[in-house]
């Protein structure tokens, strides 16, 4: 039993008084006494922030998604952007999870940037108080697969942190390995909770029915029925550019301008068909799939693996069965251009047919493949425009190389190959990084050479659609203004309606010299800058390795000549654009 301290006998006060004073005395140190068990290490809640590099959105939504469960597990789990580094500070955080995305060549994605750079200092405290764990999502088609989430796991072990849990490299097939991953994660959390030993320390977590997925999604896409399929460019162009609309009727979907629409495709039957004959499988053997139980061969590679991207992964795999030195030694050489070149404009069947391998079973074969996953298209239309619809715009990939011709996937499923019934599996991916101002009043820049039109086409509508009074200026491009001025009624109807102020037409094929919508940009530098000044947000959609970089190096000399804010001061001024969301890019 604890004593209290008394009042003695000996001080100068009466009995009633010290009677009060050791009730009082009591009562104070109660108090104490309870507030310090709230403040007791057991009940302490352990901060555990989350960070994410996105560019498209999956390592945005994985990141929330995480911190949520977090929270619920009864940890202090803020969830921020790189971009908002700035707001924690690394060298007094204890744990930190990172879900990292990468761009382009190996790069950062645009609001990873500033963050990388300052990671990268000569001068960056070290960090041995800090354990951390990475998720990296990538894309095995590139060289650079997951090179970003490589690059961030590397530099925080080089300034000292510790790993609580190995780094992840997830494929575009991203979930069971995230899932799998923060699972790993969180018991290791656990392990160094404290909230473990308090009752209170932990909030209830909801039951996994609560958590599952219901309704449509991308593990249970709708089949909307494929209404149109209109071509854009006139006959005699080179280029095949489609018009797709689908129809929504009865789904209960919605979306919103700038939002992605993923499309689960097939691939070409004949296709299918070579392989098994030249592996020389018979086109009944069965194999068994995880979730979908036994198939044939034949139907499995029409409908369950990518049989056409040809990978630096899966050369490496296949070469373990055809034991080419021919292959082995490029696939080992430290040339990537080299393997680079091999790469393009190959597919499976190139393996197959010149590096012949022996499987033992299809089950083997069909092991070194990846699924078929859906490819993601910007979405074309306005909800308010055309209720229960949602419209693409698609160039149909046709190409010869190495005495083949080839074909993209998706595009030709979607234009020739649909299934028997007229309908398309599909669902939609919320683009957070690619919104219309919330201010209707202000003014946008939209730069869309190409299929880069797709969402800028949404945004007008939806402009319209909401009687938006800030103003529309687009830039766009195409070989010939003949044959490829893709909407050319509905875009000059707009501009004369009002919808759309300025309208930039870049003809790159039409004259000697080649024009482009970055050269359009800085021949209307000045107003340009004007509108950039006066609060405009400024858009793009299309290329990332050659468009978007260039029309990037425009908008530095527009602001650098006529912002005269110099080279420097160019560069502060699009990065404070890209904090504002006010420079925005939907690049591919």
């Amino acid at each position: 039993m604890k004593v209290l301290p008394q009042i003695p006998e000996s001080a100068p006060f009466t009995e009633e008084q010290r009677f009060w004073l050791n009730g009082y005395l009591a009562g104070l140190l109660s108090e104490v006494g309870e507030a310090s068990s709230d403040f007791s290490p057991a009940a302490q809640t352990l901060r555990v922030p989350v960070l994410y590099a996105s560019q498209s959105g999956n390592s945005e939504s994985l990141a929330e998604d995480f911190a949520d469960r977090l929270s619920e597990s009864g940890f202090e789990s803020p969830c921020l952007s790189t971009e908002e580094f700035s707001e924690i500070d690394l060298t007094k955080e204890k744990h930190l999870l990172l879900v990292a995305s990468t761009w382009g060549d190996g790069d950062p994605p645009d609001n990873a940037v500033d963050f990388w750079e300052t990671l990268q200092s000569d001068d960056h405290p070290r960090l041995e108080n800090l354990s951390y764990s990475v998720l990296a999502l990538g894309d095995t088609n590139y060289l650079e697969f997951c090179a970003q989430g490589k690059a961030f796991d590397s530099r925080l072990g080089e300034l000292g942190a510790a790993r609580m849990a190995p780094r992840v490299d997830c494929d575009t097939d991203f979930e069971e390995p995230a899932e799998a991953w923060f699972e790993t994660v969180l018991t290791e959390l656990e392990k160094l909770s404290p909230a473990d030993s308090s009752a209170d320390g932990k909030k209830e977590k909801k039951p996994e029915a609560e958590k599952a997925p219901s309704g449509w999604s991308k593990k249970n896409p709708f089949r909307a029925k494929l209404t149109e399929n209109v071509r854009l460019n006139a006959p005699d162009s080179e280029r095949d550019t489609r018009h797709f609309e689908l129809d929504l009727s009865g789904s209960g979907l919605t979306y919103e301008v700038g939002d992605v629409l993923g499309v689960y495709p097939k691939n070409n039957a004949a296709l299918a068909d070579e392989l098994i004959a030249a592996l020389g499988f018979p086109p009944d053997d069965k194999i068994a799939i995880a979730d979908k139980g036994e198939r044939t061969i034949r139907e499995a590679l029409i409908e369950d693996f990518d049989i056409t991207t040809l990978s630096a992964k899966l050369a490496n795999d296949w070469n373990a069965f055809a034991r080419s030195e021919e292959l082995g030694n490029l696939l080992g050489s430290d040339d990537k251009q080299a393997l680079e070149n091999f790469l393009w404009g190959r597919n499976l069947i190139d393996l197959v047919t010149e590096y012949p391998a022996s499987f033992s079973s299809a089950s083997e074969f069909v092991a070194l493949l990846r699924k078929l996953g859906p490819r993601l298209y910007s979405i074309s239309s306005s909800p308010k425009a055309h209720p229960d619809e949602v419209h693409l715009s698609v160039a149909k990939v046709t190409y010869e190389t190495h005495g083949r011709s080839r074909e993209g996937v998706c595009s030709t499923y979607l234009a020739d190959r649909v299934n028997g019934d007229g309908t398309v599996p599909v669902f939609f991916q919320p683009a957070p990084h690619f919104k219309l101002p919330n201010d209707l009043s202000t003014d946008i820049i939209m730069c869309g050479p190409g299929t880069g039109i797709a969402p800028f086409r949404a945004f007008l509508e939806e402009r319209e659609a909401t009687d938006s009074s800030g103003r529309n200026w687009l830039f766009f491009g195409n070989p010939h203004e003949q044959t490829d001025f893709l909407y050319r009624d509905q875009l000059l109807s707009m501009r004369d309606r009002g919808v759309l102020q300025q309208l930039d037409l870049a003809w790159s094929r039409d004259g000697e010299t080649k024009v482009y919508v970055q050269d359009k940009m800085r021949e209307q530098g000045k107003s340009l800058w004007e509108w950039l000044e006066g609060g405009a947000h400024f858009y793009v959609c299309g290329d990332a390795k050659r468009m978007a970089k260039d029309v990037d190096t425009a908008l530095h000399e527009i602001a650098a000549v006529h912002g005269g804010l110099g080279e420097e001061g160019a560069t502060a001024f699009l990065k404070q654009l890209q904090k504002e969301k006010r420079y925005q890019r939907d690049v591919y």
